[in-house]
């Protein structure tokens, strides 16, 4: 047996028990930083830090309060926040406390909050502010196993009734009751078995009601010792943490760190990013595919507003970085080193020099690689990070699997692939080409749902993906849609729409957000919303200045310059792929209107029915075959 196996295989039964031995290994050692924004409320946040024994100590805190509250082992308790500290450190005192996490987006209004507390039946709601309490107040009613809100920051939230205390206050009463009892969170994680309940998960689904998912205690010590020996990060890393923490990506972030014990630093407000790198210099972070088209979208229109001189010295650099990338990826591939040719390795230098040593600087200048995940990363953007030197290491998993089933491996990592497997994930392709997972990141169940968890989950373990894909010959894995998008022309051809919509978003870097239709039709459409800061640019350079967004997209000249984009994608297509016609929308698809989930997937059934009128605009007339 391997070291790996052993290390995997030999794994405690719980993160909270990976906690407690990475607190009494390292103490001292820094664990989170988490920014403070100023009393005046202006100006730059301040960061501080937390070490592992200085977290323990809320942890451990958090979870004595809990159970002072009558909380018991597997009992749900439900946490209604964005990524904060204090995020992290209440799950973790749940699971010390031998509870159960439901995580619950900050985003979601009332009645599907109310569903997920009653469904998940949680005691106990953490809350982050007045505006996640305000939704449990609302609902009580209906919220019968509700007997505790605890606030995570009160300020203008109503303390005064008796099932409503602050975070600080559940603290307090925790650090009394451990002086009775100092030996309580040992003895509660150290009951604590693999199969117990950690996490319940609820997938936004795009049509009906969520469905929890069941993940034991198991999945999360799998998962922390599987990313562990990936090799991908170490004790010396930084890594900086803004992804929802609702969401099984960024979750699954939290128990690699703790097993491998390096600095985090947690702070979830996306526009902030920007602002953040710099100070956080983080030497990896993971992202979903729309932030790094976003940064590609706003380098693009940074390098057009310097006039055509800078324009045509970014496109040419651009174009060499990512030659460069696909051939030292190719080489990489073939003798295991990523040498390139000597006049290629020279003009990069150049673009090096130019363009592309400024991007590295606006992520930190420390970053070492991101993962990448959630959705499809077109692989021309892709190449372009890796040609500037910020490589994307594309991984793949569900809410299902825990998140990670896959990860691009390092040096050896292929844009346009999720990588290999995790050790302990086993992968088989079925014959309509549908992904099956095996092992012990993949969930127990739906709760409640038997049915619906046998629909995907067969009696010996393996767990139907609903995602289409194909294996290289060495273990590589490319996913080419999810099956439930697939659709088939009226002509009888089959199409993937991601992939004709990330082929799209890298050539124009004014797209924010692409749809392509034609289930059943003669002929494809998209609709196109279109990436507002740089869209405002090239307004201000085309006599639009001033603008709002929805005229600037009605006009007849965004239409036609957009149609050249179209055009040349359609160059690059099987003649039945083609998009024949487009829209541009009157906005951008967002999550507060239901069109993206808040990992940012499209919800396609929710857009077609917000925008069924263009789309029957765009066949209006035409002879279906």
């Amino acid at each position: 047996m391997s070291d790996t196996q052993t290390l995997i295989e030999n794994r405690p039964p719980s993160v909270a028990a990976l906690f407690l031995e990475r607190v009494a290994a390292t103490p001292d050692a820094e664990a989170y930083r988490y920014p403070v924004p100023p009393a005046s409320g202006e100006g730059p946040s301040e960061w501080k830090s937390l070490s592992w024994a200085q977290a323990a100590e809320r942890v451990y805190a958090i979870a004595a309060g809990l159970i002072e509250l009558g909380v018991q082992p597997e009992q749900r308790v439900a946490l209604a926040s964005a990524t904060r500290v204090e995020w992290i450190l209440a799950d973790l005192g749940i699971m010390c406390a031998g509870a159960a996490t439901t995580t619950v987006y900050p985003s979601t209004n009332a009645d599907e909050s109310a569903y997920i507390l009653s469904d998940s039946g949680s005691k106990v709601l953490i809350a982050e502010d007045a505006v996640q309490l305000a939704k449990a107040q609302e609902k009580r009613a209906e919220l019968p196993e509700l007997t505790h809100v605890v606030v995570v920051d009160p300020a203008g939230a109503d303390l005064s009734e008796d099932w409503v205390l602050s975070l600080a206050e559940l603290e307090q009463r925790g650090a009394a009751y451990l002086e009775k009892k100092p030996d309580l969170i040992k003895e509660k994680v150290g009951a604590i078995t693999k199969d117990q309940l950690a996490t319940l998960i609820y997938t936004s689904g795009t049509t009906g009601r969520p469905k929890g998912v069941r993940l034991p205690h198991d999945n999360w010590s799998y998962m922390a010792k599987a990313i562990a020996a990936t090799g991908l990060i170490s004790s010396e890393d930084v890594q900086y943490l803004w992804l929802p923490l609702a969401h099984v990506f960024g979750k699954v972030l939290t128990s690699g760190q703790i097993e491998v014990g390096h600095v985090t630093a947690v702070d979830g407000r996306v526009d902030k990013i920007i602002e953040n790198l710099p100070v956080v210099q983080p030497t990896y972070m993971a992202a979903v595919p729309r932030i790094f088209e976003k940064v590609y979208n706003g380098v693009v229109a940074k390098a057009r507003a310097g006039g055509p001189a800078k324009y045509k010295i970014f496109q040419w650099a651009a174009g060499v970085g990512r030659e460069y990338a696909k051939a030292s990826q190719d080489n990489f591939r073939r003798t295991g080193t990523a040498a390139v040719p000597f006049g290629l390795a020279a003009k990069h230098k150049v673009a090096d020099a130019l363009v592309f040593k400024k991007l590295r600087e606006a992520f930190g200048g420390q970053l070492r690689a991101c993962v990448s995940g959630s959705v499809a990363l077109a692989p021309e953007i892709g190449f372009f990070f890796a040609g500037a030197g910020i490589h994307i290491l594309e991984g793949y998993g569900l809410t299902e699997t825990s998140a990670a089933s896959f990860v691009n491996p390092g040096e050896a990592y292929r844009t346009g692939t999720v990588g290999k497997p995790l050790p302990g994930c086993e992968v088989r392709i079925a014959d309509d080409g549908e992904i099956l997972l095996r092992g012990p990141g993949v969930m127990e169940g739906y709760h409640k749902l038997p049915e619906k968890t046998a629909e995907v989950l067969e009696s010996d373990g393996w767990f139907h993906t609903g995602d289409i894909g194909e294996l290289s010959a060495d273990g590589y894995l490319r996913i080419t849609d999810r099956k439930k998008d697939l659709f088939k022309t009226s002509g009888g051809k089959y199409i993937a729409p991601t992939e004709i919509e990330g082929q799209f978003k890298a050539l124009c870097p004014f797209t924010s957000n692409v749809m392509v239709i034609g289930a059943d039709r003669n002929f494809c459409t998209a609709l196109i919303a279109l990436d507002e800061p740089a869209l405002l640019g090239w307004a201000k350079d085309n006599g639009m200045e001033g603008k709002s967004y929805e005229d600037i997209v009605a006009s007849p000249a965004t239409v036609e310059f957009i149609e050249g984009y179209v055009q040349r994608l359609n160059e690059g297509l099987q003649r039945w792929q083609t998009v024949k016609k487009f829209r541009l929308l009157p906005r951008d698809l967002d999550v507060e209107h239901g069109e993206l989930t808040p990992s940012l997937k499209l919800k396609r059934p929710v857009v077609e029915r917000e925008y069924g009128h263009l789309i029957d605009e765009m066949y209006a007339g035409a002879r279906e075959a």
